[in-house]
């Protein structure tokens, strides 16, 4: 269950409750997480939240291709487009999602697809028209390549419409048209806002416990079972 109560589904099929696949091989997913929001900085701190999740893209082995703050149903949110290398072949694939974060939870909308058999053809067409020179560039958001995939222009997407079958111009223009048909419930929206991630508590050690007599089992208690949130009841 997500606090997203509306998107245009046209052409996907539920696979799983919260999971849809299309024909061209796109996976489209909805996610609620209720701990406060993992972003690196708050959604104002363009220049730090970029360079945050650059970092940590490339940390797991990916690539950030672009990440630009922007609204979901009307609440402030940014969104990604990241690139990871597949496991097992080669090839990559993409993920676009938008992260609508609140104080101390957040829903994730995620589109993605991976290359098929054909991989690179994309790449190797943009870098022999440009040039080595002008293909591979510094991150624009970490000031230089942060390690994983390198950042370079083919993901752009002035070559979307070259390539209108490729999995990255196929994952960017799903989450553009499906973008402003989600609606959000009306409890989530009057959450209060993200302010900036959780600040970690140092490490104290603590002196060791003495041995305490063991405690008799309790019966559990089965609790009420609720929503994606928790709400008064009336």
């Amino acid at each position: 269950m997500t606090p997203i109560t509306g998107l245009d589904l046209t052409g996907f099929t539920e696979r799983e409750p919260g999971v849809w696949t299309d024909a061209a091989g796109l996976v489209l997913s909805v996610h609620f997480f209720p701990l406060v929001p993992d972003l690196p900085a708050p959604l104002h701190e363009t220049e730090r939240l970029r360079a945050g999740l650059a970092q940590g893209v490339a940390s797991a082995g990916g690539g950030l291709i672009e990440a630009e703050p922007g609204a979901v149903d009307g609440v402030p949110a940014v969104r990604q487009l990241v690139k990871m290398p597949l496991t097992g072949r080669p090839g990559q694939a993409f993920l676009g999602s938008w992260t609508v974060p609140r104080a101390g939870c957040s829903t994730v909308l995620k589109v993605q697809a991976a290359e098929g058999a054909a991989t690179g053809l994309r790449e190797s067409v943009i870098l022999a028209q440009v040039g080595p020179a002008d293909y591979f560039r510094p991150h624009p958001y970490a000031g230089g390549q942060p390690g994983g995939l390198p950042y370079h222009v083919g993901d752009h997407e002035q070559w979307d419409a070259r390539f209108p079958d490729h999995p990255l111009t196929l994952v960017r223009a799903a989450l553009h048209r499906i973008t402003p048909t989600v609606t959000l419930d009306a409890r989530f929206k009057a959450l209060p806002p993200f302010g900036g991630p959780a600040p970690r508590a140092p490490h104290i050690p603590q002196p060791p416990q003495p041995p305490q007599a063991p405690q008799v089992p309790q019966v559990p208690q089965t609790p009420p079972k609720r929503g994606w949130f928790r709400r008064k009841d009336t």
